[in-house]
């Protein structure tokens, strides 16, 4: 898997957690993620939803995405049209749904990159980086383990489970 994504940073702090991405209340009422996308993150700064273009990178300090596991967070933050979270780092749960649903969760240094920074986030086989455009630096990411580089570039392991019926034949043994 090789890309490269361009886009505006959309910069949060340290422990922004699944229900300050999308909160409790507004999950009582549906689980639609293309309602719910219109409350994205609102605890935090009520106008973010309405200001995020398709094509945002979420930057954010330390454990993104912790509280609770659910899943519609994830998803809430691709319904809006953001395909990549860069962050110091993640809450296991969350980074695993995020590969899960094809979200791209990217670890390394954000300390440096400021909000409406322009940034490209570029994976080559396992290895990324994260380039800040008017500083001219780069910051390397941690790797991705190949399999979840086959879930995201199949979009998801939904899809990429239907791609790969025959995948837990060859890994589960004899019967």
């Amino acid at each position: 898997m090789s890309f490269e994504l361009r886009g505006r940073a959309r910069r949060l702090g340290d422990d922004i957690n699944t229900d300050y991405i999308i909160a409790s209340t507004r999950k009582r009422d549906t689980l639609d993620t293309a309602v719910l996308q219109r409350y994205l993150l609102e605890t935090v700064d009520p106008a973010f939803a309405t200001s995020v273009r398709a094509g945002d990178i979420i930057v954010a300090g330390r454990n993104f995405g912790c509280g609770s596991a659910m899943e519609i967070a994830a998803t809430v933050i691709l319904a809006a049209g953001i395909n990549v979270v860069v962050a110091q780092s993640f809450a296991r749960t969350f980074y695993r749904n995020a590969i899960n649903n094809g979200l791209i969760p990217v670890v390394c240094d954000t300390g440096a990159i400021k909000e409406g920074d322009a940034i490209a986030v570029r994976l080559i086989g396992g290895a990324s980086n994260v380039h800040v455009e008017a500083l001219e630096l780069t910051f390397v990411g941690a790797p991705l383990p190949a399999i979840m580089l086959e879930i995201l570039n199949a979009g998801g392991l939904a899809p990429y489970m239907r791609a790969n019926a025959g995948f837990l034949d060859s890994v589960s043994g004899p019967p």
